[in-house]
């Protein structure tokens, strides 16, 4: 990729994303993740990903971060402050819903970081970083590259289970229960074919050597330069400007 951000080195792009979502972790005043969302949505196009496939990467969190606010929103035990609506036993007042918006803004403002480096990243040049920059066990960089590399045959294994149980005739039709048994046993068919195929490659693996140990070559270097330290510096300032104003409301 040719946007500046995306060409960073992978560890640099990791360690910004970090410093900048680990400091959200400390606060639950909604302004900070909203500050911080509107930055992270700014700084999309300098990784060279655009918003439609930002979009496509990030509903699982979208659905993720309306799940804790409702769950919030239902189960509060503490319902303080003026009473906004209300039935039944469920009451919603103005500090449980500032209790789930923060929470689920914060949601978003510490994963989509990691979205988006992950979205710009190659799998390979970041193994290189982690063994070349951190000096991470072979071992574990190269078990995170097969690991990268199979993310994308999950979609496809979805798609061919679900045709299978289709095929055989097996659907829900409008039937909310039925639908969620047979999401639940996909999922889990799924999660049983990935557990298979991870036992396989690593056998694979081992069999050809990868955990001989010892020195080895490194066909293509990755530098940690002054730009990278900038960008790891330049999520650190951010992240106490998110932080300040909070503060500040």
């Amino acid at each position: 990729m040719s946007a500046p951000l995306a060409r960073r080195n992978p560890v640099a792009k990791v360690a910004a994303a970090l410093v900048f979502t680990v400091a959200l972790v400390t606060t639950l005043d909604p302004v900070p993740p909203a500050v911080a969302i509107a930055i992270e949505l700014a700084v999309v196009p300098l990784f060279g990903v655009g918003y439609r496939t930002l979009a496509r990467r990030a509903w699982p969190l979208l659905i993720s971060a309306a799940g804790v606010a409702l769950t919030m929103v239902l189960f509060a035990a503490e319902r303080t402050g003026e009473s906004l609506f209300h039935a039944g036993p469920v009451e919603v007042t103005t500090s449980v819903l500032s209790g789930a918006l923060g929470l689920a803004l914060r949601v978003v403002a510490i994963a989509l970081p990691g979205v988006l480096v992950f979205a710009s990243t190659d799998p390979t040049d970041l193994a290189d970083a982690l063994v070349q920059n951190v000096r991470a066990p072979y071992r574990f960089a190269i078990g995170a590259l097969a690991a990268f590399r199979l993310v994308p045959l999950l979609g496809q294994e979805w798609q061919l289970l679900r045709l299978a149980r289709r095929a055989r005739g097996v659907d829900a039709g409008r039937n909310p229960v039925a639908a969620a048994r047979i999401f639940v046993s996909t999922a889990f068919g799924l999660l049983v074919g990935a557990i298979r195929r991870g036992t396989r490659l690593a056998t694979a693996m081992d069999a050809r050597g990868f955990d001989r140990g010892g020195p080895r070559s490194q066909a293509r270097t990755q530098r940690f330069q002054g730009a990278d330290a900038a960008l790891v510096i330049g999520a650190l300032l951010l992240a106490a400007a998110v932080l300040l104003t909070g503060a500040v409301t």
